[in-house]
């Protein structure tokens, strides 16, 4: 007995009527539909035309119906409905043992109906073309027969610089605010990737066929700034997912067609630092250099060794040139020390806020990383480093004369150290009453790392949900484009403690930006955070 016949309850299909041109023994194709009713035992089996490794996409109604697959040899292939409902869809890709036959069973005197919506041979999958949104790219691509048309849309970028930026035009079409971004890379052979914002990933760029130009689109607020590489032809490597994802560096470089860049020590050096965009409406970077005749205050580097962690490290302290020495100044405590004097310019945007009012005297410390590796054990949550701050780094710079109130202490970190910010405020509110967190790796938990989770993400998160409130005040920012299809995402986490901080009753001031994570953000709005937690009335 078949494995069909078997079936208790359920009987084959014997053919009551055929639509269209369907004979016994003529094959489904598609736009054919078979109908009739279930009324006796006698089997009727429908072949499928399709080939193999070709792709069937078909429709089937009728109450209670199970249809199967089976291949020429009458073996069981599979079960596509088993029904619930009146219709239902099936889709399967055709074996080598083809033809392949469609069998219903159901209740006696069901009726059904069995159509082939599409079939697509085995030679004809394949993805989509790109679209190209770009206004410019479709003349290129419209023009690519013109002898020279290709020649001379490089010349115009030459000339124009890149990437393209266009407000108008596009497809699909753009918002009020919103710009239409095309990265472009010449003459790679096997591929480019675009490093960094807007996806805050990896992203492949595109070929125009017939041509030797390489492209990726993006639609972004007219106020972003984006800080970007260009990787062309990276390695593919049979390794980790890790190396094979940090495979890029080897290639990351900076844009050919844009000449504006952010750390880029050696300009004649196309692998360092990175190509800066930025857009029609990108806020001006009001305080990074303060007035020629604003006093300037004085930076001293210092070396700490530390019995608590076993190392040693640079200390960056920041006197200011109105210092009145008494409780009403206030006090930054940063982490990232170097990237802070270097990238971050902290003591050029303290003399501009000082000067302007903005804020009161304040005094800084700038604490450094011994190493990398330190860096990514003591930033995240650690109960040695708790030590290292209250008993060791805030004590030596009290020695130093440097120190204030904790409701006038700002501790401060972006990435990691937006993470330590909010962290080590909590444990030691007693010191620091204000957190500024920048992008915070508010995704972290006990044993992940950068490309690496373990446990649920948002273990801080947690935190301040589970403890009593402290008196700390908050000031959270991260960029639109600090999403992840990978993990949790940077932005989605800081919207998460915001609104954990708001039901908890702290006081939170939150921003967001339209840009990415890096210091060639952070930079910009670092001043954002200190006015909202030092600001003061303009005064003498």
């Amino acid at each position: 007995m078949s494995w069909l016949s078997a079936v208790s309850g359920l009987i084959l299909v014997s053919v009551l009527a055929v639509t269209g041109d369907l004979h016994a023994g003529d094959r489904l194709k598609v736009g054919s539909r078979v109908q009739g009713n279930l009324i006796d035992a006698r089997p009727t089996s429908f072949d499928v035309d399709a080939g193999e490794g070709d792709y069937v996409k078909g429709t089937i109604r009728g109450d209670g119906l199970t249809l199967r697959l089976v291949d020429r040899e009458g073996n069981p292939v599979r079960t596509l409905v088993r029904g619930s409902t009146s219709e239902q869809e099936f889709m399967f890709v055709a074996g080598a043992l083809v033809p392949y036959r469609l069998d219903v069973s159901g209740r006696n005197d069901q009726s059904f109906q069995i159509s082939i919506d599409l079939l697509t041979a085995r030679q004809d999958q394949h993805t989509p073309p790109s679209s190209l949104e770009s206004p410019r790219l479709q003349r290129l691509a419209s023009s690519v027969d013109d002898p020279g048309a290709v020649e001379e849309f490089w010349q115009e970028r030459r000339r124009e610089g890149g990437p393209i930026v266009e407000y108008s035009d596009a497809l699909p079409s753009l918002g009020k605010e919103t710009a239409l971004v095309t990265f472009l890379w010449r003459g790679a052979k096997r591929g480019v990737r675009l490093f960094g914002a807007p996806s805050n990933d990896h992203d492949d760029m595109s070929h125009l066929a017939r041509t030797d130009v390489w492209y990726r689109s993006y639609q972004v607020p007219a106020s972003a700034r984006i800080g970007y590489k260009l990787a062309p032809d990276v390695p593919e490597l049979d390794a980790s997912a890790t190396v094979r994802r940090r495979a890029i560096l080897a290639t990351a470089q900076r844009d050919p067609l844009n000449p504006k860049s952010f750390a880029a020590d050696g300009a004649e050096d196309v692998f360092a630092g990175e190509s800066l965009l930025e857009l029609r409406d990108a806020p001006a970077a009001e305080w990074l250099t303060p007035p020629a005749d604003a006093p300037r205050g004085e930076v001293t580097r210092h070396r700490l060794a530390s019995t608590v962690l076993g190392n040693e490290r640079n200390i960056f302290l920041y006197r200011p040139n109105d210092s009145r020495g008494d409780t009403a100044n206030g006090l930054v405590v940063c982490f990232d020390g170097e990237k802070c004097v270097d990238e971050m310019q902290v003591p050029a945007v303290l003399d501009a806020l000082i000067a302007a009012k903005k804020i009161p005297p304040t005094a800084a410390i700038l604490i450094g990383n011994p190493s990398t590796q330190t860096r990514s054990a003591e930033l995240p949550p650690n109960r040695a480093f708790i030590s290292f701050l209250s008993e060791e780094l805030m004590p030596w710079a009290a020695s130093q004369k440097v120190s204030a109130d904790a409701s006038r202490t700002v501790l401060t970190g972006a990435s990691y150290g937006g993470l330590a910010a909010a962290y080590y405020s909590l444990e030691l509110p007693q010191l620091f009453g204000n957190a500024s967190c920048q992008s915070g790796s508010f995704w972290w938990s006990p044993g992940s790392g950068p490309g690496r989770e373990a446990g649920e993400p948002g273990w801080l998160n947690r935190e301040f949900a589970s403890r009593s409130r402290v008196p700390v005040k908050f000031y959270l920012e991260a960029g639109t484009f600090e999403v992840s299809q990978r993990s949790a995402g940077i932005l989605p986490m800081t919207r998460h403690l915001r609104d954990v901080l708001t039901a908890k009753g702290y006081d939170v001031q939150y921003a967001e930006y339209a840009g990415g994570h890096g210091y060639v953000y952070w930079r910009h709005t670092f001043a954002n955070g200190l006015i909202a937690l030092l600001g003061r009335d303009e005064r003498e």
